[in-house]
């Protein structure tokens, strides 16, 4: 079978092409629609490409970022519809960078934005129950046209890598685009109550709140935390590997109740024991002091607790680390995603059942 790929992201973006590499690995012929980068200046293109290659197709598949998308694809073609939804504009907008506040005009037209792409396709794919639940009572509407599909990462890439030499030190990872729902400044907090521990950081990345979290490590003195800038996803793998416990996020807003992030999925794919904070999304795939260890958000006490017990305990280390793993290799793996996703894909054409 033939599909047509639309999304507004280009085809080097992660989820661009672990959906890509699902299709066709499961057999589907797959034709892009694809921007160069990420630019909204691309989609009168997309959208002229995609009414002169739907007609050949039996199936269409939108990608992220598709709320913008979807309903005019909806407009040039019958054929159905897939929307990898992602992540909804309205949570992203209202309670992770703060654009709107909820309930007001602009946050009601981010609300529509994703309405419309849900309304406009015949299913659409969330990467937790409750972020599909969150969706259904924010938006006011029935969410039975969703499926869930837990993130994904490249596990060509995102895979168990060489340790580090025995030296004697504790390293702890992080990465991120320094977002709000990320909280890096309780992790620098955290990492000045163990000082006197030996405990050491490397924290990869730059974005958003990156000045003021410099800031507030200037003032805190922080010898023991390296900073590094955004790094290649291969060298990001090495980083990761390397270190004794990788970290996710630990903001306190909205929008850090209802994610499940890339880093979560990367530190338990590369096998390393992950602390981040607790929320429902996360404890459908993790369990807390079996495969993850939780903490309370904006909490820097309770994570630096976290570390040191994981530094002191070294056979609880490896397990985590090691039934995150298995978590991972059963419901994050390329393979999985591929097998999910395209499940997902024939239930829209009508030639498999459904799935969870």
């Amino acid at each position: 079978m033939k599909i047509l790929y639309v999304a507004g992201r280009e085809a080097a973006y992660s989820r661009t092409r672990i959906v890509l590499n699902a299709m066709r690995q499961n057999g589907f012929e797959v034709i892009e629609c694809l921007p160069p980068n990420k630019s909204f200046k691309h989609y009168p293109g997309l959208l002229l490409k995609t009414l002169l290659n739907a007609p050949r197709c039996d199936a269409v598949v939108v990608g992220f970022y598709g709320q913008l998308l979807a309903p005019l694809v909806r407009l040039l073609t019958w054929k159905p519809i897939l929307f990898d939804m992602y992540i909804t504009t309205y949570d992203t907008m209202v309670f992770d960078r703060e654009k709107a506040a909820p309930g007001s005009f602009k946050a009601r037209i981010y609300g529509l934005s994703d309405w419309l792409s849900y309304k406009m396709t015949k299913l659409s794919i969330l990467d937790s129950h409750h972020v599909i639940g969150h969706f259904g009572r924010t938006i006011h509407t029935e969410t039975s046209k969703f499926r869930r599909l837990f993130l994904a990462v490249d596990d060509s890439v995102i895979k168990p890598g060489p340790l580090r030499p025995a030296d004697g030190e504790f390293l702890v990872h992080f990465h991120g685009e320094y977002i709000p729902f990320h909280g890096v400044r309780h992790i620098l907090k955290a990492a000045k109550l163990l000082e006197p521990h030996g405990v050491k950081f490397q924290i990869v990345g730059k974005g958003l709140t990156y000045e003021e979290d410099m800031q507030l490590a200037r003032e805190l003195g922080l010898p023991h935390v390296k900073f590094l800038d955004p790094v290649p996803y291969a060298k990001l793998a090495e980083l990761m590997s390397r270190a004794d416990v990788c970290l996710g996020i630990f903001g306190d807003n909205e929008r850090a109740k209802l994610v499940l992030t890339n880093k979560v999925v990367e530190a338990i794919g590369v096998g390393k024991p992950l602390i981040t904070s607790r929320n429902e999304p996360v404890q459908e795939l993790l369990k807390d002091g079996e495969s993850v260890l939780l903490v309370n958000p904006a909490d820097p006490q309770a994570l630096a607790d976290a570390i040191l017990r994981l530094k002191n305990d070294e056979p609880l280390r490896h397990r985590i680390a090691a039934a995150g793993h298995k978590v991972f290799r059963q419901q994050c793996a390329t393979e999985t995603f591929g097998k999910r996703f395209t499940a997902i894909l024939h239930e829209v054409l009508g030639t498999r059942r459904t799935v969870e």
